[in-house]
């Protein structure tokens, strides 16, 4: 079992979310909290908060990307066989509505080969307080099998 989800399922959402923010401090600009982390699956929410909005009052695009980048990194980490290691290599967004809320960032790695090594492209959309899909994005990450 991955490193990251024992301590998930050890610590609960709110101390694994502050340990997370500690390994990758670029992360607590969003004051992420992880809601929900398994194979194949990760959520992350966002709060609404005027340090992460733009000049429309609206959550900024890469406070978005950050919260991307979050779920379908922990997903990626849970999900990929002991010992093996990955990295993000690129990510392709579309900005789809303003996010004017609490956002929730969910990766989904359900049809991905995560037994053999190369890039696997992680979805993520981001939903807003209502449920309304606010941004997408597909995150090239790539596996290197132990």
């Amino acid at each position: 079992m991955s490193q990251f989800l024992t301590l998930f399922n050890s610590a609960g959402p709110q101390a694994f979310s502050q340990m997370a923010c500690q390994v990758a401090p670029y992360f607590s600009t969003i004051d992420p909290l992880v809601t929900d982390l398994r194979a194949n699956h990760a959520a992350v929410q966002v709060p609404f908060r005027r340090e992460i909005t733009n000049h429309l009052g609206t959550v900024h695009a890469i406070a978005l990307c950050n919260a991307a980048e979050l779920a379908a990194g922990m997903m990626t980490d849970v999900s990929i066989p002991a010992g093996a290691r990955w990295i993000p290599k690129g990510m392709t967004v579309e900005y789809l509505a303003k996010a004017k809320s609490d956002v929730t960032a969910v990766a989904s790695g359900e049809g991905l080969d995560w037994t053999s090594e190369g890039d696997k492209l992680v979805p993520v959309d981001i939903v807003d307080a209502e449920g309304k899909k606010v941004f997408t994005a597909r995150i090239t990450m790539n596996v290197k099998l132990a």
